[in-house]
């Protein structure tokens, strides 16, 4: 069986070869690290931070790891503002901080040597008015969010061996990237009507930008989608608007899915998701991913035991243990084991590998996994 095989029948709790080694990529910290280090190139190390997931940057730093593929092998379309607006510099202080208007509007300062999420302190999407004549015009559907030429190319492959997902966009995470967490927060408390046409308006771009992808005739393997709506104490929305609000929107994308013969459909987000899986099954999303350790200890056990085999997982590999020794990374994949043996679950480092990681441990991760025999 070949990998794209293999993962199809693990996803589908069928008899499989051999578990896939997955990535989730890195912090860029990380391979410039490992390049002056020695392990890999600066141009590779350069071509990721330029291109990201799944580009030849990162297909060759997989190769010299021994991972298989990256899960964020995705192509969509354009599902958010088009064009973004331009990022804009509001402030410089005494302390080389700098206060800008980023390319979704919202207002966030940058310090110096951080390389974390920068602090949001405000957003250009202060109400109706700012909506209706700064953003809405920018969420419409137009036949440019997709390129539909690279789509039928992909239509055309016969011999494809490489899983590959189709991103759907994100229902939430995106909106709260224009609003910032406290102001989406409130817009919820005091304009409910506002807050649900701009989640309408936004699943709408995302349910044309799939509808126009699946009509060229590529294929897919799995869906996925985006979110980032949790933290470590759990979501940063409230579980009953998101199932109300939220939940209808991805039914009617997931269905669509369907009607193409996409049943796997995967979500992207961070921190304490247990509140929100009920209204993600309930949809048609049935593929956790990354599935976090942190303080939290996400688990993909707990969840089978409550749910059964409808929900499957990508992750669950604590990626701190990269940074020990062999013998903290052969306890993890005896850990990683059982879970694997519940079938319908993947492991992958539970997020991308930050830059305290030592080449070699992650190299010896990845043998030890092609090893297994399940």
């Amino acid at each position: 069986m070949n990998l794209r095989e293999n993962v199809n029948a693990i996803l589908h709790y069928e008899n499989f070869d051999q578990m896939p080694v997955v990535s989730f990529g890195y912090w860029r910290e990380t391979l410039y690290k490992w390049a002056a280090e020695g392990h890999i190139t600066k141009e590779e190390a350069d071509g990721y931070a330029r291109q990201g997931d799944n580009s030849p940057a990162d297909q060759s730093v997989m190769r010299k790891l021994g991972f298989d593929f990256n899960w964020s092998c995705c192509k969509g379309g354009h599902t958010g503002l088009l064009p973004a607006f331009e990022e804009k510099l509001l402030e410089e202080k005494a302390d080389g901080s700098r206060i800008i208007r980023d390319h979704q509007g919202l207002i966030v300062k940058v310090k110096p040597g951080v390389v974390s999420i920068p602090s949001e302190i405000g957003t250009s999407l202060t109400g109706r008015e700012a909506w209706e004549q700064e953003y809405l015009p920018k969420l419409q559907w137009c036949e440019e969010r997709v390129d539909v030429a690279t789509f039928q190319k992909l239509a055309n492959e016969t011999d494809r061996t490489f899983p590959r997902g189709l991103h759907c966009g994100s229902l939430m995470g995106d909106m709260r990237n224009l609003l910032g967490v406290e102001e989406l927060s409130y817009l919820y408390a005091d304009d409910e009507e506002l807050y649900q046409e701009i989640v309408d308006i936004m699943a709408e771009v995302c349910y044309r930008c799939v509808k126009k992808i699946l009509e060229t005739g590529a294929t897919f393997d799995f869906a996925h989608f985006w979110e980032d709506i949790c933290f470590k104490n759990g979501p940063l929305v409230t579980p009953s608007s998101f199932h109300d609000i939220v939940g209808p929107h991805y039914r009617r994308i997931t269905g669509l899915l369907r009607q193409y013969g996409i049943d796997i459909v995967s979500v992207d987000c961070d921190g304490l998701i247990d509140s929100l899986i009920p209204t993600w099954l309930e949809n048609g999303v049935n593929t956790m991913f990354p599935i976090e350790v942190g303080t939290w200890n996400a688990s993909i056990g707990p969840w089978r035991e409550k749910y059964g085999r409808q929900l499957r997982g990508v992750g669950g590999m604590n990626k701190t243990l990269f940074a020990r020794d062999y013998k903290a990374i052969d306890q993890e994949i005896e850990r990683l084991k059982a879970l694997m043996q519940l079938g319908g679950y993947i492991p992958c480092p539970d997020h991308r590998i930050a830059p305290d990681a030592k080449f070699e441990n992650v190299q010896y991760y990845c043998e030890q996994m092609h090893k297994l025999s399940l």
